[in-house]
């Protein structure tokens, strides 16, 4: 599957702004069907970033994958990149 079909869009709020700043996370709505190698491994292609780990949820509005970046790499780029802020 296109890396681009597994990410579908940044989720953002107040709190994914804070987790973004101090815990270098980034929280996007992903496939229902994407796993947490598969989110990982499109992330980093899209991105080119190394990540950490990947949490992931399921909630009314679509399945939320949060994504922490491993040292060396700012989530707060890749915010500014995609137009978050």
């Amino acid at each position: 599957m296109s890396s681009y079909k597994i990410i579908l869009h940044p989720f953002v709020t107040e709190k994914t702004m804070n987790h973004m700043e101090m815990g270098n996370r980034l929280e996007f709505i992903v496939r229902r069907e994407a796993t947490k190698p598969e989110i990982k491994a499109a992330f980093e292609k899209l991105y080119d970033v190394k990540v950490e780990s990947v949490n992931t949820r399921i909630a009314s509005d679509g399945k939320h994958a949060i994504i922490k970046m491993k040292k060396g790499y700012s989530a707060e780029d890749i915010g500014m990149r995609i137009g978050v802020f």
